[in-house]
């Protein structure tokens, strides 16, 4: 199966401009969900590793997921995802011990809720670490709206 390529960032709908105040004469212009998913593995993650997922600047992180066919295990079954070696930035020890979708999310800090909403006015590299190493196997899957904030 073939794929197609758009530099982005693309945008549906089909009333472009307001020219009133009911359906139908209001913009409804939306940004497309774009998803990036990596391999990983608990052992091959106890130091920072970088991903290939690379998000573009100014995009908006709606959701995150480490789909496991076999669960974070050992004393600390933890992960953390970042941009930069701290590997902490976006999300910080969270646990994905469970076999199937472990959700990954910023908690209640109001920095890493911050990033989610914008991740700056560069692409950044995603980070992941886990706290100890052991039989973890997924994918990270990263959902995020391209650029919606340029």
């Amino acid at each position: 199966m073939g794929t197609t390529t758009f530099t982005g960032p693309i945008k549906a709908g089909d009333v472009l401009d307001t020219t009133g105040s009911t359906a139908g004469t209001v913009k409804n212009v939306g940004f497309c969900m774009m998803a990036q998913t990596v391999a990983l593995t608990q052992a091959s993650t106890t130091s920072a590793t970088a991903t290939t997922i690379c998000l573009p600047a100014n995009s908006h992180i709606v959701q995150m997921q480490l789909l496991n066919t076999a669960g974070w295990s050992g004393a600390s079954p933890v992960i953390s995802v970042g941009t930069t070696t701290s590997a902490n930035e976006l999300a910080s020890a969270v646990t994905v011990s469970a076999i199937g979708i472990n959700a990954i999310t910023p908690g209640t800090d109001a920095t890493r809720t911050g990033k989610w909403s914008n991740v700056g006015t560069s692409d950044v590299i995603l980070y992941v670490l886990s706290a100890n190493t052991g039989a973890g196997v997924g994918d990270l899957v990263v959902r995020y709206i391209q650029a919606e904030n340029a």
